[in-house]
Protein backbone atom coordinates (compact mmCIF):
# COMPACT_ATOMS: atom_id res chain seq x y z
CA UNK A 1 0.00 0.00 0.00
CA UNK A 2 1.11 3.51 -0.69
CA UNK A 3 0.99 6.56 1.49
CA UNK A 4 1.68 7.10 5.13
CA UNK A 5 0.70 4.60 7.76
CA UNK A 6 -2.18 5.74 9.93
CA UNK A 7 -1.30 6.67 13.48
CA UNK A 8 -3.28 5.85 16.55
CA UNK A 9 -5.53 8.51 17.93
CA UNK A 10 -4.26 9.64 21.29
CA UNK A 11 -6.03 11.51 24.02
CA UNK A 12 -4.72 14.55 25.84
CA UNK A 13 -5.77 12.85 29.06
CA UNK A 14 -2.86 11.02 30.69
CA UNK A 15 -3.06 7.31 31.38
CA UNK A 16 -3.32 6.22 35.02
CA UNK A 17 -0.04 6.36 36.93
CA UNK A 18 -0.19 2.68 37.78
CA UNK A 19 -2.37 -0.27 36.88
CA UNK A 20 -5.66 0.17 38.75
CA UNK A 21 -7.11 -2.71 40.73
CA UNK A 22 -10.14 -4.34 39.12
CA UNK A 23 -13.55 -3.36 40.50
CA UNK A 24 -14.65 -5.59 43.36
CA UNK A 25 -17.83 -6.59 41.51
CA UNK A 26 -15.97 -8.30 38.65
CA UNK A 27 -16.18 -12.09 38.52
CA UNK A 28 -13.01 -14.16 38.77
CA UNK A 29 -12.97 -14.67 34.98
CA UNK A 30 -13.41 -10.94 34.39
CA UNK A 31 -10.58 -10.17 36.83
CA UNK A 32 -8.27 -12.50 34.92
CA UNK A 33 -9.06 -10.62 31.69
CA UNK A 34 -8.55 -7.27 33.48
CA UNK A 35 -5.11 -8.33 34.66
CA UNK A 36 -4.20 -9.85 31.27
CA UNK A 37 -5.22 -6.98 28.97
CA UNK A 38 -5.00 -3.77 31.02
CA UNK A 39 -1.18 -3.69 31.16
CA UNK A 40 -1.10 -4.02 27.36
CA UNK A 41 -3.46 -1.08 26.84
CA UNK A 42 -1.80 1.10 29.48
CA UNK A 43 1.90 0.35 29.17
CA UNK A 44 2.48 -0.98 25.66
CA UNK A 45 -0.13 0.79 23.51
CA UNK A 46 -0.83 3.71 25.87
CA UNK A 47 -4.35 4.04 24.46
CA UNK A 48 -6.45 3.70 27.61
CA UNK A 49 -7.21 6.60 29.93
CA UNK A 50 -8.98 6.82 33.27
CA UNK A 51 -12.18 7.76 31.42
CA UNK A 52 -12.03 4.46 29.51
CA UNK A 53 -11.87 2.21 32.57
CA UNK A 54 -15.66 1.80 32.81
CA UNK A 55 -15.82 0.58 29.20
CA UNK A 56 -12.90 -1.71 29.86
CA UNK A 57 -14.68 -3.11 32.94
CA UNK A 58 -17.73 -3.78 30.75
CA UNK A 59 -15.49 -5.61 28.26
CA UNK A 60 -14.06 -7.75 31.08
CA UNK A 61 -17.56 -8.49 32.39
CA UNK A 62 -18.64 -9.70 28.94
CA UNK A 63 -15.55 -11.92 28.68
CA UNK A 64 -16.33 -13.31 32.14
CA UNK A 65 -19.90 -14.13 31.10
CA UNK A 66 -18.64 -15.92 27.99
CA UNK A 67 -16.22 -18.01 30.06
CA UNK A 68 -18.87 -18.94 32.63
CA UNK A 69 -21.45 -19.85 29.97
CA UNK A 70 -18.84 -21.93 28.12
CA UNK A 71 -18.08 -23.91 31.28
CA UNK A 72 -21.79 -24.53 31.87
CA UNK A 73 -22.24 -25.71 28.29
CA UNK A 74 -19.22 -27.93 28.56
CA UNK A 75 -20.72 -29.64 31.61
CA UNK A 76 -24.39 -29.70 30.58
CA UNK A 77 -24.31 -29.70 26.78
CA UNK A 78 -25.86 -27.36 24.22
CA UNK A 79 -29.37 -28.77 24.61
CA UNK A 80 -31.61 -30.13 27.32
CA UNK A 81 -34.86 -32.04 27.24
CA UNK A 82 -37.83 -30.02 28.38
CA UNK A 83 -41.50 -30.96 28.66
CA UNK A 84 -41.98 -30.37 24.94
CA UNK A 85 -38.77 -32.03 23.78
CA UNK A 86 -35.17 -30.93 23.18
CA UNK A 87 -34.41 -27.24 23.61
CA UNK A 88 -31.38 -25.05 23.34
CA UNK A 89 -29.65 -24.49 26.65
CA UNK A 90 -30.16 -20.91 27.95
CA UNK A 91 -26.39 -20.57 28.38
CA UNK A 92 -26.04 -20.66 24.57
CA UNK A 93 -27.81 -17.28 24.34
CA UNK A 94 -25.85 -15.88 27.30
CA UNK A 95 -22.57 -16.94 25.67
CA UNK A 96 -23.63 -15.46 22.33
CA UNK A 97 -24.70 -12.14 23.89
CA UNK A 98 -21.44 -11.95 25.84
CA UNK A 99 -19.41 -12.60 22.70
CA UNK A 100 -21.27 -9.87 20.83
CA UNK A 101 -20.81 -7.36 23.64
CA UNK A 102 -17.15 -8.26 24.08
CA UNK A 103 -16.49 -7.92 20.34
CA UNK A 104 -18.18 -4.51 20.14
CA UNK A 105 -16.41 -3.10 23.18
CA UNK A 106 -13.09 -4.65 22.10
CA UNK A 107 -13.39 -2.78 18.81
CA UNK A 108 -13.98 0.49 20.68
CA UNK A 109 -10.92 -0.14 22.82
CA UNK A 110 -8.72 -1.05 19.84
CA UNK A 111 -8.40 -4.70 20.82
CA UNK A 112 -9.34 -6.21 17.46
CA UNK A 113 -7.08 -6.45 14.41
CA UNK A 114 -9.62 -4.51 12.33
CA UNK A 115 -9.90 -1.68 14.86
CA UNK A 116 -6.12 -1.35 15.07
CA UNK A 117 -5.89 -1.13 11.26
CA UNK A 118 -8.39 1.73 10.91
CA UNK A 119 -7.01 5.15 10.09
CA UNK A 120 -7.03 7.49 13.05
CA UNK A 121 -7.03 11.24 13.47
CA UNK A 122 -3.51 12.47 12.99
CA UNK A 123 -1.99 14.94 15.37
CA UNK A 124 -1.61 18.37 13.77
CA UNK A 125 -4.25 17.78 11.08
CA UNK A 126 -6.74 20.10 12.70
CA UNK A 127 -6.75 23.85 12.30
CA UNK A 128 -8.25 24.47 15.73
CA UNK A 129 -11.77 24.89 14.36
CA UNK A 130 -12.43 21.20 13.79
CA UNK A 131 -12.33 21.65 10.03
CA UNK A 132 -9.20 19.67 9.25
CA UNK A 133 -6.98 20.17 6.21
CA UNK A 134 -9.79 20.06 3.63
CA UNK A 135 -11.53 23.25 4.75
CA UNK A 136 -8.77 24.67 6.94
CA UNK A 137 -8.12 27.62 4.64
CA UNK A 138 -11.71 28.90 4.58
CA UNK A 139 -12.72 31.79 6.79
CA UNK A 140 -16.03 31.11 8.42
CA UNK A 141 -16.18 34.18 10.71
Amino acid sequence: MRGRKATTMTSDEPPPDDIPDPPTWLSDDARVEWERVLPILLNERRTLTVADLASFANYCTAIGQVAEAARILSREGLTFTGTSGPKRHPAVAIRSDGMTQARQIAAELGLTPASRARPAIREGSDDGQGLGPLFGGLRLD
